[in-house]
């Protein structure tokens, strides 16, 4: 039962690492581990911390905990945690198939981090032709877009806090369209800047924080909305930094 316990948290530790709701995870732990022959399961989970007890058929008590430090999004990743999940629930498997199954889905692969710069180029510069903005706001939108991931590739290796790696984004953004301003390359800089910061903004997180307050995890979905929302003025204090710098204020 120790090694199945260990195999739910593992397994309920990527989900909540993917960007799965608090709910989600604390619902597949416990369908885990009554299939595995658990008498009760008593689970608390937020964002960065999971405590679960699994009380045996003989009445022992098993209670693990793990510490979160980092949170993301891997939809295929999540998707294929969910189906394992869904798989051990319907037909039992043994530990060692267990960590099989979950060790190809750790090994999955991710796209190239040349591919994750175009698309998000092109996400930068479509949210800005969308906005209103002109051909010219958009090319430059898209290398903006292309450069911003870089930055955020290097923030991941070097800055420690999510926020602090957004404030920087927002900055980079901000000042690289004020300067194509300067240049003469567009004539104003807010469709590009809007283009930009919208991939920056939380929107999964602040919808798996109203999603785990209607289901009743306060706590998280708390915690939750607390962090969109610093992420929010870290995006706005980023800009108003650089307009300050560039003049723009």
């Amino acid at each position: 039962m120790k090694e199945l316990l260990t195999c739910a948290m593992d397994i309920g530790e990527q989900m909540l690492v993917c960007g799965a709701e608090v709910h989600r995870v604390e619902d597949s732990i416990q369908r885990m581990c009554l299939s595995m022959g658990a008498k009760r399961v008593d689970i608390f989970i937020i964002t960065s911390s999971m405590v679960v007890t699994v009380y045996t058929p003989s009445g022992e008590a098993l209670t693990q905990t793990r510490r979160i430090t980092g949170t993301g999004t891997n939809m295929e990743r999540l998707h294929r945690l969910n189906d394992l999940s869904r798989k051990i629930c319907t037909s039992p498997l043994g530990v060692t198939e267990i960590r099989e199954e979950f060790q190809k889905i750790q090994e999955t692969k991710v796209y190239s981090f040349g591919v994750q710069c175009l698309v998000c180029a092109v996400i930068a510069g479509a949210f800005t032709l969308f906005f209103g903005g002109g051909l010219a706001d958009a090319l430059v939108s898209l290398c903006v877009g292309a450069l911003v991931k870089l930055l955020s590739k290097i923030c991941e290796k070097t800055v420690t806090s999510r926020i602090f790696d957004k404030f920087l984004c927002a900055f980079a953004a901000s000042l690289l369209a004020f300067i194509a301003m300067r240049l003469s390359l567009i004539s104003g800089v807010d469709k590009v800047i809007i283009g930009n910061i919208m991939s920056l903004i939380p929107g999964i997180g602040l919808t798996n924080a109203l999603r785990d307050l209607f289901t009743g995890d306060h706590i998280a979905g708390l915690i939750r909305t607390i962090e969109s929302g610093l992420i929010a003025l870290v995006i706005a204090a980023g800009y108003f930094l650089s307009a300050i710098l560039m003049g723009g204020v």
